[in-house]
């Protein structure tokens, strides 16, 4: 069994690790940047280790370094988390090198599952659907078009080292094909180093819908359901949820069914994420393969009583998956809502700072997987991302009026937060259906931006300013000709300005 583990990450992910750890018996070591360190993991650890400079290509994407601090700490094994070099086959590869376990696939997986066009290709020699599209990589201008012509547009331009939304371009109009191959191919080049895009059919209106699965070394393969991920903005997933509203039990059968086929065509080990695009008519095809743990991962953890990551290590440790798939069964209903640094009321801008107050929702059904606290400065050199706020139900209905609950709980000040964003979603009566998919973000923007249509958060904040301005004068400190209370015409912005006001 592994005895100490090397989390080659930070942040909430990094804490959590640790926790699953811990519970194990297994000891920790953390690795840090300059910016973090003062951050959670680095308190949480078992031990310690500074890597280098706060820009990650200088600390948690220095791989050498990392495992230098493996062999140094006695660390028999790495988690890379997600992220960073988490899906890096030079980086699993060397870990083997040094003897040292990688808690994650082979790298053979990595490379043939992470490489989208060799996915694709795999995908259809086992039968799994893909989407229409090309099997091999653009090579020319010439053949672009003959392409976009046989399968007919919309196209959709990828990166195929990609990933987040990088390195793709949406083409309905012939005249912007070449261009929009030019762009993505730049920025492939700029984000991967490998600027390989190919062309694939564009699904109109799809649900974005994901299986995990889980492979050990005894010839065990399982999927643990699915996870709707369709509340994206650019790509990027907001808000997730399980069981998936939209899919029928046939259907997840059938899709749980390719999900343990393509990690099998791969001789996958450890945890992954099969992700598939499911269009109107629910017909389904792959999307791609992550071959790691997902930020979401915890409501699949909820709804199943599965730690993903205890399994994880029970694997890399050469292990069985300690249960069989008919064992699994779906509880109840699980959501996740991503809480972020940044103004979504400001174009979504990051608002990295200083965290003043932080309270954190509690109570049945809710938990919090973050790294932040008071006095804790969010640095400007990662993900926005402060913590994932997760809920249960025993009904989707339920799990959506807890989430709302836990949300109107949830207080950060310092720092601008999508809290206020979430909120509107949870009342939004479409995602309230379950009648959503991936363009709901842009369809409801107006509705979700509208400060009225969460007016109770406004009163809320009034009250807690009404409250210390009653206090203030009471205590006689200072009078109320003091004060002056100023808004903007529909309350967005609102307050008491007081030349010594202390917040």
């Amino acid at each position: 069994m592994i005895k100490k583990v090397l989390i080659a990450n930070r942040g909430e992910i990094a804490v959590r690790v640790i926790r699953s750890c811990r519970e194990m018996g297994i000891q920790t070591v953390a690795v840090f940047s300059d910016a973090d360190r003062l951050a959670l993991h680095v308190r949480y650890a078992d031990e310690a280790y500074h890597i280098g400079p706060s820009p990650s290509h200088e600390s948690y994407l220095n791989g050498d370094r990392i495992i230098e601090v493996a062999l140094k700490s006695g660390a028999d094994a790495i988690h890379p988390g997600y992220g960073f070099l988490s899906e890096n086959t030079e980086f699993a590869t060397k870990c083997k090198e040094a003897g040292i376990t990688f808690i994650g696939p082979d790298p053979y997986a990595i490379t043939q599952m992470g490489d989208k066009i060799s996915a694709r290709q795999t995908m259809i020699a086992v039968g799994v659907p893909v989407v229409p599209g090309t099997q091999q990589k653009v090579s020319d201008m010439e053949s672009v078009k003959k392409i976009a012509d046989e399968i007919g547009l919309p196209v959709i331009i990828k990166a195929s080292a990609g990933g987040g939304g990088k390195g793709m371009r949406l083409v309905r109009n012939a005249d912007e094909l070449i261009s929009a191959v030019k762009m993505a191919q730049s920025e492939a080049l700029s984000a991967f180093g490998n600027d390989t895009v190919y062309i694939e059919k564009y699904v109109e209106s799809p649900h974005h819908i994901e299986f995990q699965i889980l492979a050990d070394r005894h010839g065990n393969t399982v999927h643990l359901f699915e996870r709707e991920c369709s509340i994206q903005r650019r790509h990027q997933k907001v808000v997730e949820e399980t069981p998936s509203p939209f899919i029928t039990p046939e259907l997840r059968e059938e899709m749980g069914r390719a999900a343990v086929a393509a990690a099998k065509a791969v001789n996958y080990v450890g945890a992954g994420t099969i992700e598939f695009l499911v269009d109107a008519n629910r017909n389904f095809y792959f999307l791609e393969m992550n071959t790691r743990l997902q930020v979401e991962h915890p409501i699949t953890e909820r709804v199943t009583d599965i730690d993903l990551v205890k399994e994880q290590i029970r694997i890399a440790s050469g292990l069985p998956i300690s249960f069989a798939q008919e064992e699994l069964k779906q509880h109840g209903h699980a959501i996740e809502c991503r809480i972020l640094a940044e103004d979504p009321f400001n174009n979504f801008m990051p608002s990295p700072g200083l965290i003043k107050h932080i309270s954190e929702p509690n109570g049945f059904g809710v938990r919090t997987d973050g790294y932040a606290y008071e006095g804790y400065e969010i640095p400007i050199y990662y993900d926005p991302m402060i913590s994932k706020l997760i809920v249960w139900g025993r009904n989707r209905d339920e799990a959506i009026n807890r989430m709302k609950r836990a949300l109107f709980e949830y207080k950060i000040t310092g720092v601008k937060t999508s809290i206020r964003f979430l909120e509107r979603i949870m009342d939004n009566h479409d995602f309230q259906s379950g009648n959503y998919n991936t363009h709901f973000i842009q369809e409801n923007l107006g509705e979700l931006m509208n400060i009225v249509s969460r007016g109770t958060r406004v009163y809320e904040d009034m009250a807690i300013i009404a409250a210390y301005f009653d206090f203030m004068t009471k205590m006689g400190k200072v009078a109320m000709s003091d004060f002056t209370v100023f808004h903007s015409d529909n309350w967005k912005t609102f307050g008491i300005k007081r030349s010594l006001f202390p917040y």
